[in-house]
């Protein structure tokens, strides 16, 4: 008989082990993997995003309406935190200008170690390679069944991440064991995941990145047609369901980076996700006015040059290329090779419309397999905010991924599992 068990080794799960275990509570941590921290190896390209350089409002607000959840645990586990526990373990973090920080070795080595470190001078018990298969809540306890052998402790914290990244493990046990403790599951969706196309023009621009970029999802109705240039730049921003200026990249396959990652959950939990437009600003830093004022002015000044060339002399202090610029023309049926001179006014709103709202069709996602978190997971309403105990199963804790809780790309989700996890392992009455 165990104070606590553990299951799962993932960030929060650490991070619960090792909070119960230096308060003195006699803990087990299971882990199915041979290692801990099997995602924490993956995650950020193997160099670990940490958290971000911003205060608890600014993780919270990643986070959109559900942010409200974590205030409390980022009171007591904040970024700043983050960065205090990694230090005194001997890693050393740095920030990039977006604001991300990683281990300045770029190493998700080095993080993993040190909270394995920080674990190992605690009393917890450790078991690799077991595969918990049910969860029974008895009158006094939870008896934990794995292949090999039952546990039993007075308290569970659940930490099994959502299905993100199945290779490590996360194959949404978890929300299968809460619902039959009595929990309601949010139906879970791939979320920060590439997102598909198959619109013909893209492939060709496979391999432009863009380092500023407005992403927005709408529903095609809402969206008017190009030759509404103001109008349509109205709706995107009035109508859209979810949106995000990031960097962003074209893909073979589709659009992938921070910003189409970052709205893809809008699309995974669609009722009708064909029905949905991701909307692309490529010029967010000019808007309508200052816009159209330029290429007025660059059809005075280069009404000789072909309409590619005009566009690219008055795109030139932009990082939107010539062939972005040629696939844009195309789709608004201006010829590129004519003069700039013969460029009537109907193609001009046509074209401005599309560099300001580009649309694309989106036809899917790489799935969990290539998804950095899950949308979905075992309901907020139904768990205490301030010490993420079970609000229907005494004894129960839950955090990390396997709450409905997803954030922007950038360290918050991490900071997310850290903070949740380490409240949970505080075992604070409810």
């Amino acid at each position: 008989m165990f104070d606590v068990i553990v299951i799962g080794a993932g960030p929060a799960g650490l991070l619960a082990a090792i909070r119960s275990a230096e308060l003195g509570r006699q803990t087990l941590l299971l882990e199915r993997n041979r290692k801990l921290g099997v995602k924490i190896l993956m995650s950020g390209g193997t160099r670990c995003n940490v958290t971000h350089q911003t205060d608890r409002q600014g993780i919270v607000q990643a986070f959109g309406p559900q942010g409200r959840f974590l205030h409390s645990a980022l009171t007591r586990f904040s970024p700043s935190d983050v960065v205090a526990m990694l230090a005194a373990e001997g890693v050393g973090i740095k920030t990039e200008p977006n604001g991300k920080i990683f281990p300045d070795s770029d190493r998700a080595l080095d993080v993993q170690q040190a909270l394995i470190r920080r674990l190992e001078r605690t009393p917890c018990q450790v078991e690799n390679l077991c595969r918990v298969t049910s969860i029974e809540r008895l009158e006094q306890h939870f008896a934990v069944h794995s292949e090999s052998a039952i546990f039993t402790a007075t308290h569970l914290i659940l930490a099994t991440g959502g299905q993100s990244y199945p290779g490590c493990g996360t194959t949404g046990d978890g929300y299968r064991w809460a619902e039959k403790l009595g929990h309601t599951i949010i139906p879970p969706h791939p979320a920060l995941v590439p997102l598909r196309s198959n619109a013909t023009w893209l492939p060709t621009l496979s391999g432009i990145a863009l380092q500023d970029a407005h992403v927005f999802v709408i529903d095609s109705q809402q969206l008017p047609p190009e030759s509404d240039f103001l109008g349509r730049l109205a709706a995107v921003k009035k109508k859209c369901l979810l949106q995000r200026r990031a960097p962003m990249l074209f893909t073979h396959l589709g659009l992938s980076g921070p910003a189409p990652m970052d709205v893809s959950k809008a699309f995974s939990s669609a009722s009708d996700p064909l029905s949905l437009r991701c909307v692309i600003d490529l010029l967010p830093q000019w808007d309508a006015a200052n816009l159209e004022a330029r290429f007025e002015q660059g059809l005075r000044q280069h009404s000789k040059k072909q309409v590619a060339r005009m566009c690219q002399q008055v795109l030139a202090e932009t990082e939107v290329p010539l062939r972005l610029i040629e696939v844009v023309l195309n789709l608004a049926d201006i010829d590129s090779e004519k003069p700039a001179g013969e460029f009537k006014k109907t193609e001009l709103q046509r074209l401005m419309a599309l560099l300001k709202s580009l649309a694309v069709p989106i036809s899917g996602n790489l799935g969990f397999e290539k998804a950095e978190v899950t949308t979905g997971g075992i309901k907020l309403d139904e768990v205490n905010s301030k010490t993420m105990a079970s609000k229907l199963v005494p004894g129960l804790y839950l955090a990390g991924e396997v709450l409905d809780l997803d954030g922007w790309i950038g360290g918050y989700n991490f900071t997310a599992a850290f903070a949740t996890g380490w409240v949970a392992g505080e075992l604070l009455e409810s």
